[in-house]
């Protein structure tokens, strides 16, 4: 039988029940017992240093209550903060809800558990005999030689690990915002699910508030930024910490393993030392680090890639190359989670769909329209391409119109608000109501208004919301209410 205990709330000084365990999960700083619910884990530190640091606390309380973005600001949460977007970062962040006091495990914290899809099930590996009950999903089994070892089911397909990235980018912004660096964003602490294209982030606990409290934690191997490995070995006052900075190496890192599934930097054939595989380790994710890809230097490049950054579109494969060329020794270039949001969102807008039967993919980024192969299987689209442009007139000159945004749509694509006003962009506030969607039938592409207020055909006839037309290339379509002209071409 269970056996339950009970800590203290510092918060609110009532009693929270936990089970205990002779064996309980530990990781490098904690160990957890969950609530008997289960929907919350209650977690104390290995160190029992720590149960009278009083930074600790203070620190947990800022992060609990100053710097939350799962609180809105109206209830002691982080600035800005409503609780729209409080709802939806709860989803995003496992993050702590309560600190509490045990008289004999000392100072500890409660934190939301991951939900259940961030876990394996007992049908997850294809390897008879392999159970993966229980594990949680670290993000290597999606990206590394563990993919094998995994269902197709469990894979997802590239679709679903660019939403990952998109969700991933929009946290991590979100943190940066409130001024908040994670210091250890790696596969541990990013659990991805992609039949369901989610993420979460977790230990959070540990955050790093600059110029406040510094980070606990060095990071995790192949995640660490090379200035902070290189300097590692120097006096304290020589080293170069985890900040924001190493944050977007880190998340570069983990982007480009989710759609590339392999490391940028680790997986070449350079050899740095070959007299010590210790320090040939080191510097190859150090000083000396040299991304797989560098169109300058290829020394690290393997002789198999089958698919490259240019296959990411242009806007992935510049912010690539900023980060692993410009950014790699050279923090301040490296580009920020609100640039990698807004280029994985373009990216987004050009996906199609590979119909080959055998290409596990299943979706890639379309960069040229006039040459519309699969950078995956090399299946070439045999249908029609569709590609929407949406131009608005030029406020100085309604004789001049600009390019808002460019959509590839294929059945049931939707038409949303930010394709068509400039200033608008699909984050945690965006308006989500869908505004048109194309439709395939009857061997027909028809443009469908969902919901438009204002809007007409080529001709000038109004098209009623819940009518549609025909679409072919080049006409116009015109929304009155957003002052937008969509293009479409049949390609």
């Amino acid at each position: 039988m269970d056996k339950i205990d009970r800590a203290i709330s510092n918060y609110s000084g009532l009693p929270i029940e936990f089970i205990v365990k002779d064996d309980p999960p530990r990781g490098c700083m904690k160990y957890t017992y969950f609530t008997p619910d289960r929907s919350k884990v209650v977690q104390f530190f290995n160190d029992t240093s720590q149960i009278d640091n009083h930074k600790v606390a203070e620190r947990l309380d800022k992060i609990i209550n100053r710097y939350n973005p799962t609180v809105s600001e109206e209830l002691g949460g982080a600035k800005g903060n409503t609780e729209k977007t409080a709802e939806y970062f709860r989803k995003r962040f496992c993050w702590p809800l309560d600190t509490v006091y045990h008289h004999r495990f000392g100072f500890g914290i409660v934190s939301p558990a991951y939900p259940s899809n961030f876990f394996f099930n007992e049908d997850a590996s294809q390897v008879e005999g392999m159970n993966l009950n229980g594990k949680d999903k670290n993000s290597k089994w999606f990206t590394g030689k563990s993919r094998r070892f995994l269902k197709l089911s469990e894979l997802g397909d590239f679709r679903s690990m660019l939403q990952i990235c998109i969700l991933l980018s929009r946290s991590i912004r979100r943190l940066h915002q409130a001024g908040l660096a994670h210091s250890d964003l790696s596969c541990k602490n990013v659990l991805i699910d992609p039949k369901t294209a989610t993420c979460v982030v977790i230990d959070v606990d540990s955050l790093v508030i600059p110029n406040v409290y510094p980070p606990e934690v060095m990071g995790t191997r192949g995640y660490i930024a090379p200035e902070v490995l290189a300097t590692s070995i120097l006096n304290d006052d020589e080293r170069i910490l985890p900040s924001i900075y190493t944050d977007l190496h880190s998340l570069a890192v983990l982007i480009y393993e989710y759609l590339l599934c392999r490391h940028p930097l680790i997986d070449g054939p350079k050899i740095y030392d070959c007299n010590s595989a210790e320090n040939d380790d080191f510097l190859s994710l150090g000083e000396m680090a040299t991304f797989i890809e560098n169109p300058m230097d290829t020394s690290n490049r393997p002789k198999d890639l089958v698919y490259t950054i240019s296959d990411m579109g242009e806007d992935l494969e510049r912010l690539f190359l900023k980060s692993f060329v410009d950014g790699l020794h050279n923090p301040n270039l490296r580009p920020t989670a609100l640039e990698w949001e807004r280029g994985l969102s373009k990216a987004w807008d050009n996906l199609h769909s590979c119909k080959n039967p055998n290409c596990n993919k299943r979706w890639f980024i379309l960069k040229d329209v006039h040459n519309p192969v699969c950078p995956f299987c090399h299946y070439r689209v045999r249908e029609n391409i569709i590609r929407i442009n949406f131009l608005t007139q030029k406020q100085t000159d309604k004789n001049q119109w600009i390019d808002i945004a460019t959509l590839i749509a294929e059945d049931c694509t939707p038409i949303m608000l930010w394709h068509m006003v400039s200033r608008i962009f699909p984050d945690e506030r965006a308006d989500r109501t869908i505004k048109a969607y194309v439709r395939r039938y009857n061997g027909r592409w028809l443009l469908i208004n969902n919901s438009c207020d204002g809007m007409y055909s080529d001709n000038g006839n109004l098209i009623p919301k819940n009518y549609g037309i025909n679409i072919t290339n080049g006409i116009n379509v015109r929304v009155t209410s957003y002052n937008v002209v969509m293009n479409f071409e049949v390609i």
